[in-house]
């Protein structure tokens, strides 16, 4: 472990740019010790899903995982037949014909809803006024959440992120992610107990503790929200930073699923995932003790040259695209990955459609940031 050739990395390399960083620690050292998270940090795609296929050797069933500390035990923090048993409840509504089936038409409606409000100003902040907004409505709808309106869940949402990446970070969490998460398990409470044979929560209580179904609503939400208003939000910022590629979806929407896994690719919305070793493992060249953290660079693993060829490159026709590890890999894979999908195709189609000339606002820079949650903080944008 005291053995870190390539230098001590901070955690504030990994919340810029870190992508040549973690290209230098996938060359040489693709299972380096980190003192600055007190853990492994694994960048080859091929170490990757050694990590997060083996759940009896890498666990997230750890009292350090920071989402439980938050939420509590959820399909996100267990394994094994506790993880089988918080999760079957929630798949059915997220099998691909059951997405476009139940959710097409309402995504396309409020989509188009968010851009007609958008249309006649020529410019706007997207990620706060469009991306977020869509993403909340999407996963309201699919929980058959009641009586809680857009800003509520967004305020919601907001406190758990920041709670729960100050617990990464090492920091000392405030209380606010705890008191949002009070506030939504009331909510969750109160659907309940309506009974509404719509809704996915009630249907899950017929199988689930009351706490369980509100810690893995709480995950749903803030798995949903995150990852769909990041796809949308790099999708975008990927397309308009690059014209010819821009050019490309615009001639053959077709290729807007290719935009969507090389955005994926490029920059996944969740950077890392972590586990935690049952035993010791050596892996790679790296002896892991039992009870080490072993965090996964999902950012690291999509850019492996050994897999995806000039892989800094975003490239709408890239043939294996879909091979990135963005939804993670194994028992934990995004349960909501098809819906994310299908929202952010729409997204895509609806702005790239009604918005003539959509391009990048020079005034305002916009750059993906975040050690685990990765997105750019606003992306503003000019059309007409």
């Amino acid at each position: 472990m005291i053995e870190f050739p390539l230098g001590a990395t901070t955690l504030a390399h990994f919340a810029g740019d870190p992508h040549p960083r973690l290209a230098r620690l996938r060359a040489h050292e693709p299972v380096s010790w980190l003192p600055a998270l007190n853990g492994w940090l694994v960048t080859r795609r091929d170490l990757a899903l050694d990590v997060m296929r083996d759940a009896e050797t890498f666990t997230v069933d750890d009292p350090r995982f920071s989402t439980a500390q938050v939420v509590g035990p959820s399909m996100l923090s267990l394994d094994g037949d506790e993880h089988a048993r918080h999760r079957e409840p929630f798949t059915a509504p997220f099998r691909p014909r059951e997405v476009r089936d139940g959710f097409a038409e309402f995504i396309e409606r409020e989509t188009g809803r968010l851009v007609a409000a958008l249309e006649p100003a020529g410019a706007a902040e997207l990620r706060g006024t469009f991306a977020g907004p869509l993403a909340v409505a999407v996963v309201t709808e699919a929980l058959g959440l009641v009586g809680a309106g857009t800003d509520t869940v967004l305020s919601w949402y907001d406190a758990i992120v920041r709670t729960v990446s100050e617990i990464t970070a090492g920091g000392t969490a405030g209380t606010a992610g705890r008191e949002a998460y009070a506030q939504l398990r009331t909510a969750v409470e109160a659907t309940v107990a309506q009974g509404a044979d719509s809704s996915l929560l009630a249907s899950a209580a017929d199988r689930l503790a009351p706490a369980e179904v509100a810690s893995n609503a709480a995950v749903l939400m803030f798995g949903g929200i995150e990852t769909t208003e990041a796809m949308i939000t790099n999708a975008l910022l990927h397309l308009l930073r690059h014209p010819d590629q821009l050019a490309l979806v615009q001639a053959d929407f077709t290729l807007l699923d290719g935009a969507v896994e090389e955005s994926l690719r490029l920059e996944p919305g969740a950077a890392v995932v972590d586990r935690y070793a049952t035993r010791d493992h050596t892996l790679g060249s790296a002896r892991i003790r039992k009870g080490d953290l072993v965090t996964v660079s999902l950012a690291g693993a999509n850019r492996d040259p050994a897999v995806f060829p000039d892989p800094d490159r975003f490239d709408v026709r890239r043939a294996n695209a879909r091979l990135h590890l963005a939804f993670a890999h194994g028992p934990h894979y995004c349960l909501a990955a098809h819906l994310a999908r299908l929202e952010t195709r729409i997204a895509l189609r609806h702005l790239l459609d009604r918005l003539p000339a959509l391009r990048l606002d020079p005034d305002h820079p916009a750059d993906p940031h975040g050690l685990v949650f990765r997105k750019p903080p606003t992306l503003h944008v000019l059309w007409g």
